[in-house]
């Protein structure tokens, strides 16, 4: 189906978030549970179904019930529009994306119940994060004094 300005203007404004953009880079190795999807961003059920909504809204995602779980994948690739690919290629080599993607690797491996019940808690599953750097200036900054 040929896309539409509107249709198109849509997708691209839910590109905006970069929030939303780690959820599509987290999609494209394959389907997730809404409470993997939680854990790896660290977000509130309410913040991340939000998001999801808006990406399902757009034709980006959809969902899928699989008795208490509910899953989301990207819309098949016949589906979707072919620059969301090329955005997808380029997130790959963002430093957040490679790191979402450690985690999901271990997010995998761990039985769904238990990812829900460990409530976005990734050190409960036993999953480490990276400690956060400061940004440059404030390094700097603590330096000089």
């Amino acid at each position: 189906m040929p896309a539409s300005i509107p249709s198109t203007a849509s997708q691209l404004k839910v590109l905006g978030h970069p929030v939303r953009l780690r959820l599509l880079a987290a999609m494209a190795a394959g389907e997730l549970c809404v409470c993997q999807l939680t854990a790896l961003l660290e977000l509130a059920n309410s913040t991340a179904s939000e998001h999801l909504a808006e990406l399902r809204a757009a034709g980006l995602v959809v969902e899928r019930k699989d008795g208490r779980w509910v899953l989301y994948r990207l819309v098949e690739p016949s589906s979707r529009p072919a620059w969301l690919d090329e955005v997808l290629e380029d997130l790959a080599h963002d430093a957040q994306v490679v790191e979402d993607r450690r985690i999901l690797r271990s997010l995998r491996a761990i039985p769904l119940a238990d990812v829900c019940r460990a409530d976005r808690d990734l050190v409960r599953l036993g999953i480490v994060k990276p400690a956060r750097r400061a940004p440059r200036a404030t390094q700097a900054r603590s330096h000089s004094r």
